[in-house]
């Protein structure tokens, strides 16, 4: 935790020039739209990036309300069909835009770079039309390296987010730059990965990396943000240990037979037998 800690931090303090102390621009009763792809669908999980934006701003007292606008596989053009039922019809405040990845990871069932700027341009448009401050979000990496020949497709998609957001002042969290930085400090699994699960969809690292850009640019300091992501890597039930045990078909009957003679069905007899082994390992 040391290391995403301090890579996150860094980048914040030496790129994007904090101070100690900031002033939170999101208002209280404020409704925050969150539209993506699948990785902003996931981010409205326990855990997911949405959602500890929402309550690290409820925990300001500051009483928000998410609207949750993510869908798997879409792109800038699925977004924009669906801007009017899934975020402007709403009302919100606030919209934050993520989009791109599909765009290039579908490859020829993509979105073209031209088409993509059109298609982006259009949101940010009609969204600020209807009274709603844009928060732009650069597109995350296509697999952890970036020399692949999509991420290097993805920066012209992601040059453009930059540029869109200085012509329309929108505020800009540039989670791609933020995401090749913490790669860099972070150990990876076993996969080879160590902000995302697969690649792409974002694990618990990687969806507080991502929170923690967006809090930036609402106005968060930087010591906040690490006393924030501290509190954050003690949430419960944000990571999980999937298990494969083999068993024998009389084994299997035993354990059933066991559970049952207790009035329990095997898995909760299995969950009660691994919480308890979890509490021995801790203290350990």
């Amino acid at each position: 935790m040391f290391k995403t800690t301090f890579s996150i931090v860094a980048y914040f303090t030496l790129h994007l020039g904090l101070t100690a102390q900031a002033d939170v621009i999101i208002e209280k009763g404020d409704k925050i739209a969150f539209l993506g792809d699948s990785i902003t669908q996931a981010g409205a999980n326990t855990g997911g990036y949405c959602n500890l934006i929402i309550e690290t701003l409820n925990q300001k007292g500051l009483e928000v309300t998410p609207k949750y606008s993510g869908v798997s596989g879409h792109k800038s053009n699925q977004m924009l069909a669906r801007l009017e039922k899934d975020v402007l019809s709403h009302q919100p405040q606030w919209m934050t835009l993520s989009c791109g990845v599909n765009d290039v990871w579908h490859g020829k069932n993509g979105v073209e770079l031209a088409d993509y700027k059109k298609n982006i341009t259009s949101i940010v448009n009609q969204a600020q039309a209807a009274g709603i401050k844009v928060i732009i979000l650069t597109s995350t990496m296509i697999r952890e390296d970036q020399s692949n020949e999509a991420n290097q497709m993805l920066k012209g998609y992601n040059d453009f987010l930059v540029e869109l957001s200085k012509e329309k002042k929108c505020l800009l969290a540039d989670l791609n730059g933020i995401m090749q930085e913490t790669i860099k400090t972070i150990e990876k699994d076993d996969k080879g990965n160590t902000v995302t699960s697969d690649g792409v969809h974002m694990n618990f690292a990687g969806n507080m990396m991502m929170a923690k850009g967006i809090l930036e640019v609402m106005g968060f300091s930087a010591d906040e943000l690490k006393a924030i992501e501290s509190d954050w890597a003690d949430m419960p039930n944000t990571s999980q240990i999937r298990l494969k045990v083999g068993l024998s078909h009389a084994e299997l009957e035993k354990l059933n037979k066991a559970a049952k003679a207790q009035g329990k069905t095997l898995q909760q007899s299995f969950d009660e037998a691994l919480q308890s082994k979890k509490a021995e390992l801790m203290e350990k």
